[in-house]
Formats: C-alpha cells, sequence, structure tokens
C-alpha cells in the first residue's frame, strides 16, 4: 500500500527543472521588499530561473540547513503548481507546448530570502539562494483534473498551512499572467525541451478585490504562498515587516483538494531541521 510518509518526489531528480514567475503580483511585491524596480516588460515576457535538478526533497524531507541560516539566510516556503513535459523543440509555440503537458503535481520551491539580494546583485542570478526543492508525492494527468484543468492553467486553491494554520488559499487559476503554455515556449526559445523537464508556475499569488496586496486568511483573505508577501504587506500597511521567516521547528503544508474536498497530489509536509 502506499505510505505518503515514506513517499519520493514523483521524479527524484530530472533532466532539468526551470521556474517561471507566473504571478506578477508576487514578483511585484519581493521586488518591492527589496527596493528594486519592476520593469514595465515583467507583464510580457515571464522571468524562469534554472534550478538544481539532480537532488529534489521528498515531500516528507525535512528541509536542513547549517546554524548560520536561521535567521540569517531568510528561510521561506514557496507554494507553487508544476508541470513535467514531453520534448518540444526548440521555438514552440505556446498552443502546441500546451499539448506537450504531460503531467501536473505541486512544489515548495524553497527560498532563501537573505541570500538573495547580494548574490542578484552580482548580475548572474540565482543559486546558493535557491537550494532543493520538494515536490508532491503524486503527480497526475491533465485529463485527471477534469473541469479545472482549463490546458494551460489549474483552477482550484493552492492550500498552504504554517505550523498547523491556514497562511495560504490563493487561487492557482486566477492572476496566472503567463500560463504554462506561454512558460513552456519561453524555457524553449533558444533550446529543445527534454521529455521529463519540469516547469514551475512560481508563487501562487493573488491580489485583492480591493487592489491591495491581499489579506491574511485569518482576516478573510485568501492568504499567501509564501512568507516573502506576508512581510511586504506588513511594510506597506505598518511601515516594517512583523512575520519572521522560517525558523527550526517549523512546518509548511502544501496541498490541493478537488471538488470533493479530497487531495489531488498528496500533501507537502515539511518541518524546518538543523542539520
Amino acid at each position: 500500500p502506499f505510505d505518503a510518509a515514506e513517499a519520493m518526489a514523483p521524479l527524484p531528480r530530472a533532466f532539468q527543472w526551470a521556474d517561471g514567475s507566473a504571478y506578477v503580483n508576487h514578483v511585484e511585491l519581493v521586488r518591492k521588499a527589496r527596493g528594486a524596480e519592476m520593469p514595465d516588460s515583467f507583464w510580457t515576457d515571464p522571468l524562469m530561473y534554472q534550478g538544481g535538478s539532480d537532488a529534489f526533497l521528498g515531500p516528507r524531507d525535512a528541509i536542513r540547513f547549517p546554524a548560520e541560516a536561521v535567521p540569517g539566510w531568510g528561510i521561506d516556503m514557496e507554494g507553487e503548481i508544476a508541470v513535467v513535459v514531453d520534448d518540444c523543440p526548440m521555438g514552440i509555440a505556446p498552443e502546441a507546448a500546451r499539448e506537450r503537458i504531460r503531467l501536473v503535481m505541486l512544489v515548495n520551491d524553497v527560498s532563501l530570502r537573505g541570500l538573495i539580494p547580494g548574490e542578484l546583485a552580482k548580475g548572474f542570478g540565482f543559486f546558493q539562494s535557491k537550494p532543493s526543492s520538494a515536490f508532491s508525492p503524486v503527480a497526475v494527468t491533465p485529463d485527471a483534473l477534469g473541469a479545472a484543468w482549463d490546458g494551460g492553467k489549474l483552477h482550484l486553491p493552492l492550500r498552504v498551512d504554517l505550523n498547523g494554520q491556514p497562511f495560504g488559499r490563493a487561487e492557482a487559476g486566477q492572476d496566472m499572467t503567463f500560463d504554462f503554455g506561454q512558460l513552456i515556449a519561453h524555457a524553449a526559445k533558444s533550446r529543445p525541451l527534454t521529455a521529463g523537464t519540469i516547469i514551475g508556475s512560481g508563487t501562487v499569488s493573488n491580489k485583492d478585490p480591493d487592489g491591495s496586496p491581499g489579506r491574511p486568511v485569518a482576516e478573510g483573505g485568501r492568504g499567501y504562498s509564501c512568507i516573502a508577501e506576508v512581510r511586504m504587506g506588513e511594510t506597506i500597511r505598518n511601515g516594517e515587516p512583523a512575520t519572521p521567516f522560517m525558523g527550526w521547528g517549523d512546518r509548511v503544508r502544501i496541498e490541493m483538494m478537488d471538488a470533493e474536498g479530497r487531495t489531488i497530489f498528496g500533501a507537502i509536509d515539511q518541518v524546518v531541521e538543523q542539520a
């Protein structure tokens, strides 16, 4: 029988893991948090980074770092959707790219916020600030998602809990500026993608209907899929952040339910530990 406690990621490693930023609301908030400008091109051309794909974490694996990581490294979770694609030729169009999606799953794209500004200031991209990511125990075919999958987006809330409390309930199909077809086409602009390549959505993020950065679940909002967004909202409202990044013993759970309340992908459930 399936034992979720012992589950590995559907793919323990991959030829390629490329993570986009489809939810521009998230990009806007985290850039504000580190005092970076928001170019207009971010609304028309997706951001993407190439992550480490040789050592994915299982959905129940601890998130382990050395002692100096707390609080200095700013350990954060990022709840995301990801797809696994078939072979994609260089220059594939978004419409054709949608037909190459073979599997859908969830991701915790762990980020080290305290390391990001200095690393990006060198002008050469993420490396140390983007450690191993964790994936849900189950990946499903798009047709298994029924009406919730429209070919390029998944229209269900992403449930993120922090230390047993509701933290995020963002609607994955809303405020997604670039769908998966566009993200895949972006990744394949100058290279073919090998079957088994994983493409991530970036942090699922919603604006409030009034245009504000969002409200916590406890205040009737959809909450957040990462701590950085909470801290930016606090800064906008109060002048400074109050919520700390993750520390030793903090636990994050990321899951998605179908219309009948049944888990689709199983849960990512991880605790932060000192290595």
